[in-house]
């Protein structure tokens, strides 16, 4: 399916560019506000997904809306999204998201608000990590 093809509850935005090295395959970001709360809405092409990462301070709430995908916290097995799962990330906590590999997938991202707020990227998820899904 191509991204044209593929309807999202919100708009799918432009490739992802800006982030585009902490992820593998194709992702979109289309930000609904920015507007004393952060909220973009994702969508990851199949198989793509972002690397490892942390939200230090104030943690992040992933909204789903289309499609299918993973969430994982490190040391955890994980779970399988659909639309309507709401995954609350707090702080400190080092984790992955992104599309199963036969389904494009979207969340909305929102960053919840802390002093001092910021994101650690890390390493990528690996194709054979991945592929065990």
């Amino acid at each position: 399916m191509e991204k044209n093809e593929f309807k999202s509850l919100f708009p799918t935005g432009g490739k992802n560019d800006a982030f585009a090295q902490y992820f593998i395959g194709q992702s979109y970001l289309k930000m609904l506000t920015t507007e004393r709360l952060s909220i973009g809405n994702v969508t990851f092409e199949p198989g793509c997904r972002n690397n490892w990462h942390i939200h230090h301070k104030g943690g992040q709430i992933l909204l789903c809306t289309d499609g299918r995908g993973y969430y994982q916290e490190w040391g955890k097995p994980v779970q399988k999204l659909h639309p309507g799962d709401v995954v609350n990330i707090p702080p400190e906590v080092k984790h992955w998201h992104g599309a199963a590999p036969d389904s494009w997938f979207t969340h909305l991202a929102v960053e919840v608000p802390a002093p001092g707020a910021s994101n650690e990227w890390l390493e990528p998820v690996s194709e054979e990590e991945y592929a065990q899904l």
